[in-house]
């Protein structure tokens, strides 16, 4: 139990239903479908689509979106969102002109955006409501406007020299040049007629007729090889989720083309180690986590080079015995050298959400642009901002992530979902690009191994190896960070929080929902 002497929030109980997002009014839109009758899904998808308009540096329309259900708290199943290349895209077509990288605010970096279609079918295949009457919060904010809070504030400045670039961004996102102070009214009033689109013609609204051919023009104006035809062939899929156990239950991960593979190789070396027994605060742990970390992010660096972004090829990554190979490289009290890790992509900035409804329907939902307001290029007509997820392709025709005609890249965003017994316990979720699957293993050993809420875990210092260093929060101790320093590690501020996180525990036998939300964002965990 938290000290009620100190800042800090409580976990949120509820019996009947609740939400966890980013963003108050993503909340309370998740919340209002709930309690208007309609199920977890319906309100994840009415939260989402707020999320794309009050939260636009981190989601968005033209972004990608991955997802886990769980009906009734039964068999989770996953769904891929995800983008695709041009179809012309070919990695001749950037070597004959001189393309040696995707530069990621290039037009290059833009693949067709897969959040749409995901979001309708999984309206039409698992919700109770029509696509109407879930984007109609999103509709009604865009067109009137939300005052803007404290983070996504702070986010549009450190990412205003990017929208400038782009004369459409810049007249959507900046006024007079500027970046809006917190509580500014923001309006879009060409993204929600955009969304009245899909709310009157589903997917079509988007990836066939008027909008289509307006996205693909502005993309084609800036020499991008997007056509109306990419647009109109976009279609996600349902995946069989990868897991593995830790401590008794079962922790699952969208396949790859996600990175939620890695969270689990982390945990299964860890689970070799007696962490409930260390100081959850102290060096002892946080070395073991980073370690695990190396280890892991090297393993899915050589994935990625060696398999197309799916499940092929993934099985002896996560098998008993090679966690054990990998975690007796691990000297509790020595630092690896520290090229044992190699950085894929910088972060990238998302929005995670959950909800779990009356009926014990539990869904962990993530969607993202990628980077900081995607590409920066976003589509006159209709108002939607681009991901730039290509830019985790290669040009390199010998790696298996090489750019191809409707090849997806390698993806960061991975929701995920705690099970046990059989039955969906946990839907969760941290966001922040590379750092995911660190959070994800920092999350789950706060609360299985160290006894935290979901509150308290989520409220937890953070810190993540990469790219030789230690980006330590101001909340790791100072101690700790001594033992860290003192087995070789270099500790650093990073630049901005360690993501941000929701959950939702299920406690089954007291029929009670236990959630929390992430201080590092704007949002909070509501329930009744």
């Amino acid at each position: 139990m938290r000290n009620f002497e100190l800042p800090g929030r409580s976990p949120v109980f509820a019996a009947h239903g609740m939400a966890a997002t980013s963003h108050p009014r993503a909340t309370l839109a998740a919340l209002d479908m709930l309690r208007g009758g309609g199920n977890a899904v319906d309100a994840a998808i009415a939260a989402v689509a707020v999320l794309c308009v009050v939260e636009p540096a981190m989601t968005g329309i033209g972004g990608d979106c991955f997802a886990l259900y769980a009906p009734a708290g039964g068999k989770v199943i996953g769904y891929n969102g995800s983008g695709r290349a041009p179809a012309a895209a070919t990695t001749g077509w950037y070597r004959d002109r001189g393309i040696a990288a995707i530069d990621p605010v290039s037009v290059h970096a833009v693949t067709v955006p897969g959040a749409i279609e995901a979001w309708t079918r999984l309206a039409a295949d698992h919700g109770t409501r029509d696509i109407g009457a879930l984007l109609a919060p999103a509709i009604d904010l865009a067109e009137n406007g939300s005052p803007v809070p404290p983070r996504i504030a702070w986010d549009w400045q450190r990412f205003a020299a990017k929208i400038a670039a782009n004369p459409a961004a810049r007249d959507i996102f900046l006024d007079g040049g500027k970046p809006p102070a917190p509580g500014t009214v923001f309006r879009q009033p060409r993204l929600a007629e955009t969304l009245r689109r899909v709310a009157a013609d589903g997917a079509d609204g988007f990836y066939k007729g008027p909008a289509a051919a307006a996205m693909a023009a502005s993309l084609a104006a800036l020499g991008g090889l997007h056509t109306a035809d990419d647009f109109a062939a976009a279609a996600g899929q349902y995946d069989v989720p990868v897991s593995t156990g830790y401590r008794g239950y079962e922790v699952l991960e969208c396949p790859p083309n996600g990175q939620g593979f890695v969270a689990l190789i982390m945990l299964n070396i860890l689970e070799g180690f007696d962490m409930a027994a260390l100081d959850p605060a102290g060096a002892d742990r946080l070395h073991l986590e980073i370690e695990a970390g190396r280890l892991a992010y090297a393993d899915r660096d050589r994935y990625v080079r060696d398999h197309i972004p799916s499940r092929d090829g993934l099985d002896p990554f996560l098998t008993d015995d090679y966690a054990a190979e990998r975690r007796h490289l691990i000297d509790p009290s020595r630092a690896m050298p520290a090229d044992a890790i190699v950085s894929l992509q910088p972060h990238s900035n998302t929005t995670y959400l959950t909800v779990v409804d009356g009926d014990g329907n539990a869904i962990s939902l993530i969607n993202s642009l990628f980077q900081g307001f995607g590409s920066g290029i976003a589509c006159p007509e209709t108002g939607v901002l681009f991901q730039n997820r290509g830019f985790g392709f290669t040009l390199d025709e010998a790696s298996a992530n090489a750019i191809g005609p409707g090849k997806r890249p390698v993806h960061t965003i991975m929701p995920g979902m705690l099970v046990r017994d059989g039955r969906a316990e946990m839907p969760f979720g941290v966001m922040g690009g590379q750092y995911q699957p660190f959070g994800h293993t920092h999350f789950l050993t706060n609360v299985l191994d160290h006894g935290m809420d979901v509150q308290a875990a989520l409220d937890d210092a953070r810190l993540f190896a990469n790219a030789g260093k230690v980006e330590a929060e101001s909340g790791v101790t100072a101690a700790a960070r001594d033992g860290l320093t003192a087995r070789g590690h270099t500790i650093t501020a990073p630049e901005a929080p360690h993501g941000g996180g929701q959950a939702i525990r299920i406690d089954w036998d007291r029929g009670v929902l236990v959630g929390g939300s992430d201080p590092r964002k704007d949002g909070c965990a509501l329930g009744y």
